[in-house]
């Protein structure tokens, strides 16, 4: 007879008898089922190579500019070449390291001295987005099933945090995201020496993520071994602090963190006042408020009760805080370290509700993977990967023959002034600076210079037609088209250039012998 206690434990499953599989018919081939070890991987090549087709289109289409990805490749280059990171674009004689801590860099010089390519970075970045979805397709794979592995794949893969980043240019924060990827795991599973040991290195990819690690060791010493979390957190405060106190300074030739500006005080009078109304201003202006629905709309919101959740406050910290209207919207790349923490956010909750004793919690999870994939694809169609579905996308305009026809013209070696979407064309065979010149005295947030320094280099080459806008404001950057073409005017003048061919727009000017400084 069974008991009382045998019945409840039954309602419970933990009684039940296994269904025997039914018995294939006779004539029939068992169907084979796609080995789930290879899942995660599959969808990372799928991923690869979407994010790759819409970063190497929009280079060929002239999208691509100089600020960001001919930064890059400058510094990638001079790697390469087993020198310090000079970079032309940035600043007379300006080493990178000045400007954000990233010698993570670095480990792509073996591949560019093999492809020396502004595609080469652009890949590489896609392969670093893409391969972030291994471990969180892994994660929701072991926990959650299948299917559920599928959505949350889509929801990681298509998120727009992600697809910003690869459609703009080239930037070192993909280095980050596969290792918080995978730390992320790590911390999921309880395995807090390895979650530390993958983070760890996010200190020489960005000196603000010095700080995501701190947040990754607290989150330790909440769940996991104290000590072990507190020497994180600690380690990750300090390297920030030394970077940005230290390093950056002692880099930068003017000296100071390039980009303070953008942490200073603003409107408020003092520091403590700053300090006390910084929780206002990082709701106003109301961009602010929609950016951060939106970093956790990927997961329907979901991600939010996972204490995972954590992990994404440094980086929404110092966004929403920040001076620069560029860190507060939805474009650019700096959403993209944020994406790999709402999937496992998402992930996370879901496992919760999987291991309840309830009815319902299927459905709910059901429901919810749902609403994700709703939300997906609703937010597909506002953000650069449908830019694959639009007809220009996969069009050569004239002006783009006309821009490839001129810069041919340009010798190799040659010292070039270009504008600022003609920029990355030519870093890899040129040493290339922005035309009109900018920023000066290396000042970056400097854009009302009214009387700019006189351009040097050999060659000067100029686009007049207004660029494709995204990221960047509908416009000309960084100076207003009049002033780009006064100064295109000057440089025949007064400064010696003359004009070797003009089509569409585009003017090609070299710098005459005689003239030469």
């Amino acid at each position: 007879m069974r008991t009382f206690s045998d019945n409840a434990v039954a309602r419970r499953g933990l009684l039940r008898s296994p269904v025997p599989a039914p018995s294939p018919e006779p004539g029939s081939r068992p169907t084979a089922r796609f080995p789930a070890a290879l899942l995660p991987w599959t969808w990372a090549a799928a991923f690869f190579l979407l994010y790759a087709t819409v970063a190497v289109r929009r280079h060929l289409l002239l999208r691509t500019t100089g600020y960001d990805l001919g930064i890059f490749e400058q510094a990638v280059r001079a790697y390469s070449q087993l020198r310090p990171p000079i970079v032309p674009l940035r600043g007379e004689k300006f080493n990178l390291l000045g400007d954000h801590f990233h010698p993570a860099l670095a480990v792509l010089a073996p591949l560019y001295r093999l492809w020396p390519s502004p595609l080469c970075l652009l890949l590489a970045q896609s392969s670093l987005l893409a391969l972030a979805a291994v471990p969180l397709v892994r994660r929701a794979l072991r926990v959650l099933g299948r299917r559920p592995a599928h959505a949350v794949a889509l929801g990681y893969g298509l998120s727009w945090g992600i697809a910003s980043a690869a459609a703009f240019d080239f930037h070192e924060v993909a280095l980050a995201v596969p290792l918080l990827s995978f730390a992320l795991e790590a911390l999921a599973r309880r395995r807090w020496v390895p979650a530390v040991a993958w983070a760890a290195p996010l200190v020489l990819v960005k000196e603000d993520l010095g700080l995501t690690l701190a947040a990754l060791g607290c989150y330790v010493a909440w769940k996991g071994p104290r000590r072990l979390g507190l020497v994180t957190a600690a380690a990750g405060l300090l390297a920030s602090a030394i970077e940005i106190e230290l390093l950056l300074p002692a880099f930068n030739p003017a000296g100071g963190y390039a980009h303070g500006e953008n942490l200073a005080e603003g409107t408020h009078s003092s520091l403590l006042t700053t300090i006390a109304f910084a929780p206002l201003d990082a709701l106003r202006p109301d961009i602010k408020a929609m950016t951060l629905i939106l970093v956790f709309a990927p997961s329907a919101l979901l991600a939010l009760r996972s204490p995972l959740a954590l992990l994404a406050l440094p980086t929404l910290a110092w966004r929403m805080l920040s001076q620069n209207g560029f860190h507060w919207g939805t474009s650019f790349h700096y959403s993209a370290v944020l994406m790999p923490v709402v999937s496992a956010g998402l992930i996370d909750t879901l496992r919760q509700w999987r291991g309840a004793d309830h009815p319902l919690a299927a459905r709910h999870i059901r429901a919810s993977l749902v609403t994700v994939l709703a939300v997906t694809v609703v937010m597909l169609p506002s953000f650069p990967l449908a830019q694959l579905a639009q007809r220009a996308t996969w069009q050569t305009t004239p002006h783009i023959e006309a821009a490839r026809s001129l810069i041919a013209k340009i010798p190799d070696g040659a010292t070039v002034a270009a504008s600022n979407r003609l920029a990355p064309q030519l870093t890899s065979r040129c040493e290339v600076v922005l035309f009109p010149t900018f920023p000066v005295r290396a000042r970056l947030y400097e854009y009302d210079t009214k009387r700019l320094p006189r351009p040097t280099a050999e060659w000067i080459i100029h686009d007049s037609r207004a660029p494709e806008a995204w990221p960047y404001r509908t416009g000309h950057w960084p100076y207003p088209l009049a002033q780009q073409v006064a100064e295109l005017g000057l440089a025949q003048r007064r400064y010696g250039y003359e004009r070797i061919a003009q089509r569409d727009g585009i003017t090609l000017l070299r710098l005459r012998h005689a003239a030469r400084p």
